[in-house]
């Protein structure tokens, strides 16, 4: 991807070292330790690159360095976008795109259940039941691939660090479930984006990246979560007020969802 932004002439990159993390660019970056790296044409492709190189990023960004374009996947001063791109999942993460699809909201099923844990917890009942219709569409008894059990979808260490001793119970699910967003509230600073992308993809990889992690399920995941929380707002009488001329686009769910 790298070699594509500079117009596949360059076959050299820097493999650089800031801080414990590295970044790849096109040119040295001020203030990294900076190795330069042959690289070979049946790299130019991502997965290769990632794989050879061993950087993680989801976005690549520009900048301009001694009056020329230079790529790089390291955020330094006067960087811009350039482009975004995810990458195949590692074996053995728990990213997943959710079992439930994007559609109306559901406020029949377990109305007791969702109401009880967001008062326990201070988690909003509309996110609880975003999570939960995103995770499993309220499957009490769904079984993900990944191993993820019940409404909430909870993998079996989660669920037994919170106590739960039946995972396909919808509400000790749900339970479990809100206070381990609780906790993922309280270690994101109440960023949503943050909190689903750990529920989904797991803290470990949240750290890692220094963020979302780039994985296409899980982008695709926090996606559904932010769609379906506005839906649940609306349909709870809990969105925020907005002035009479305003007008909020509706949420466009993931394709195929």
């Amino acid at each position: 991807m790298l070699l594509a932004a500079a117009q596949v002439e360059a076959r050299t990159v820097f493999r650089c070292v800031r801080d414990g993390t590295v970044s790849l660019s096109t040119a040295p970056e001020p203030g990294s330790r900076c190795e330069a790296r042959i690289i070979e044409d049946s790299a130019g492709q991502t997965p290769n690159l990632w794989g050879s190189m061993g950087v993680f990023s989801g976005t690549l960004y520009q900048r301009e360095q001694g009056g020329q374009l230079v790529y790089g996947t390291r955020k330094l001063p006067g960087s811009t976008v350039f482009l975004k791109f995810t990458v195949a999942t590692p074996a053995g993460e728990t990213a997943h795109p959710g079992l439930g699809k994007v559609g109306k909201p559901r406020l029949d099923l377990y109305p007791r259940q969702f109401k009880a844990a967001a008062r326990k917890t201070g988690v909003d009942d509309a996110w609880l039941r975003a999570i939960a219709h995103a995770e499993s569409g309220f499957d009490a008894d769904a079984v993900s691939s990944k191993g993820a059990q019940g409404l909430m979808q909870l993998m079996p260490e989660v669920s037994t660090e919170y106590g739960v001793t039946d995972p396909f119970s919808a509400g000790e699910s749900i339970d479990a479930g809100a206070r381990h967003l609780r906790q993922l509230f309280k270690r994101y600073d109440n960023d949503r984006v943050l909190v689903a992308a750990a529920y989904n993809a797991g803290i470990g990889a949240v750290t890692r990246y220094k963020g979302v992690p780039p994985y296409a399920e899980t982008l695709e995941y926090v996606e559904k979560v932010q769609a379906l929380y506005q839906r649940y707002q609306q349909a709870l009488g809990t969105a925020p007020l907005r002035p009479a001329n305003s007008t909020v686009a509706e949420p466009k769910p993931a394709a195929g969802k």
